[in-house]
């Protein structure tokens, strides 16, 4: 885009003289001249001039000191990872400020409707929780994909597959059981269950494909990791609620138990569901409010997307390394900079 130079005047008094304008009957008199050079001056200026004004539309100020981002933080480190890279680009990049709340899911989609959060970094499904306050109430929206898909099911560590021919078929799971009795299952065999606020259909599971195993919740994501390494360490039983992305696949190997394949609608009625979980295209979910007049900040969240293996590396150095969550974020940011820079509104 050119920029605009000084105009330069027409100097008074030095008008050339009559012999040196041609002889065409309508430049006979130099003073005609004048309306026309000042014309071809305004005809040039003025693209210049409205050059000049796109510029300074198109450049977004700096946000207010004021501006804050309220990001929901939820229990597993995969989320947590991508609230931290979220975060350290809005402060650094954007200028924002960002304000962390630790939440469990449902609770974040309440915060969405009363305004204490803007937004949800990651959501599995939620089909129900998207009706209600996308569809009904109208209050949240989706931000678009986060770029990643998620699978929930069943595993056991896999020195486990090995051993025992068959474990990983939920039809031989009950020839099984006896492995898994632990003082919290009693005479049915433990099924570690995740926290109750993730999405589950454990308990109708066992139940309705009639498994002599009880659900036992776990409290959070660390108990559940914890419970992996020291089953894979010990080499001892263990059946577990589980999911990918997971940086722990990184560390050891667990064998994904298969459930009778999953079908559209099989999972409809939560009460008589007998079928594995779906794939979730997991994507990320913002207040309405926040859609509107996030500006920047909106656009980031919106543009946000990577895969399992960049989420898995920031969430490893979170939990398994020692490397807090900003420090974590910052390593990768300061590794990845072809791939966020793509995020960063023009």
């Amino acid at each position: 885009m050119a920029t605009p130079g000084d105009a330069a005047s027409p100097v008074r008094g030095s008008r050339p003289p009559d012999r040196a304008l041609p002889r065409l009957p309508w430049l006979r008199h130099p003073a005609r001249l004048r309306p026309l050079a000042l014309g071809a001056a305004v005809a040039l200026l003025l693209p210049l001039a409205a050059c000049t004004g796109d510029t300074r539309e198109e450049t977004a100020p700096p946000p207010p000191a004021s501006a804050t981002v309220r990001i929901a933080v939820n229990d597993w480190a995969g989320y947590q990872a991508g609230a931290a890279v979220i975060g350290r680009l809005l402060t650094q990049e954007l200028g924002y400020q960002v304000q962390t709340v630790r939440l469990t899911p449902p609770q974040s989609w309440e915060g969405l409707e009363k305004g204490t959060v803007d937004v949800i970094v990651e959501n599995w499904g939620r089909e129900a929780l998207k009706r209600t306050y996308i569809e009904e109430k109208k209050v949240a929206v989706s931000a678009g994909r986060t770029g990643i898909r998620g699978v929930i099911g069943w595993y056991v560590p896999q020195w486990m597959a090995d051993r025992y021919p068959g474990i990983t078929d939920w039809r031989r799971l009950n020839s099984y059981a006896h492995l898994f009795r632990t003082n919290r299952s009693g005479d049915l065999g433990q099924l570690l269950g995740g926290d109750p606020s993730y999405v589950t259909n454990d308990d109708a599971l066992v139940r309705n494909l009639g498994l002599d195993y009880r659900v036992v919740h776990a409290d959070g994501e660390k108990a559940l990791v914890d419970a992996a390494e020291r089953a894979t360490r010990d080499r001892t039983p263990l059946l577990m609620h589980f999911y990918e992305p997971q940086w722990l696949f990184t560390r050891l190997k667990l064998a994904k138990v298969e459930l009778p394949p999953y079908a559209i609608g099989c999972d409809a009625d939560p009460a008589t569901v007998r079928c594995d979980y779906p794939p979730y295209l997991l994507d990320k979910i913002v207040s309405r409010r926040f859609a509107d007049t996030g500006g920047r900040a909106y656009e980031l969240v919106r543009n946000f997307s990577w895969t399992s293996e960049q989420q898995n590396a920031v969430a490893g150095d979170m939990a398994a390394g020692d490397l807090d969550a900003a420090q974590a974020a910052q390593k990768w940011i300061d590794a990845n900079k072809v791939t966020w820079k793509e995020w960063i509104p023009d």
